[in-house]
C-alpha cells in the first residue's frame, strides 16, 4: 500500500480512526490514572497488619452477611454518601474500600477523597480477587 493510498484510505474513514484514537486515549489513561490508589490484596493485607487499615465493604448488607474481610465494616454503597459521619473516625489511617469486583468501590474511593480523605485504596478486584489469593473471610459480625 503506497502512501496515497493509505492517506485516501483514512480520508474515507475518518471516523474509524478518530473513534481509535478515543478508544486508545481512554485505555491510556485507565492504565496510568485507573490504577493509583489501588491496592492488591496482598498488598491490603500489609496495610491491615502493618498500618491497621480499616476495611469498608460497600456490597448489600446480605452479601456482606455471606462472608466478609475479618473485621471489616459494612456500610452499602446505595446509603454511602449519608455515611460520611460514621467514616470520619478512619480519617486518621488508611482506608480499603471493597466490593465484590472492584467497580462500586472505586466510586467509593473517590467520594471519600472529595471529602478530604487522603489514605483511600480500592481493593483490586474485591472480594473475589480476596477469595482467589486464598486469603480468609468471615462470617462474624463485628
Amino acid at each position: 500500500m503506497q502512501l496515497s493510498q493509505l492517506i485516501a484510505f483514512v480520508g474515507n474513514h475518518w471516523y474509524l480512526f478518530v473513534a481509535l484514537a478515543v478508544i486508545a486515549g481512554l485505555l491510556t489513561y485507565n492504565l496510568i490514572v485507573g490504577e493509583r490508589g489501588s491496592v492488591d490484596p496482598l498488598g491490603a493485607t500489609a496495610l491491615i497488619n502493618h498500618q491497621d487499615a480499616a476495611v469498608i465493604d460497600v456490597r448489600p448488607a446480605a452479601d456482606f452477611a455471606q462472608g466478609h474481610i475479618i473485621n471489616a465494616v459494612n456500610i452499602p454503597m446505595n446509603g454511602f454518601k449519608n455515611q460520611m459521619a460514621v467514616l470520619s473516625k478512619y480519617k486518621g489511617k488508611p482506608i480499603i474500600v471493597n466490593c465484590r469486583s472492584g467497580a462500586q468501590s472505586n466510586t467509593a474511593c473517590g467520594l471519600l477523597r472529595k471529602q478530604g480523605f487522603d489514605d483511600v485504596y480500592n481493593l483490586k478486584g474485591g472480594v473475589m480477587a480476596w477469595q482467589a489469593a486464598s486469603l480468609p473471610l468471615t462470617r462474624k459480625k463485628r
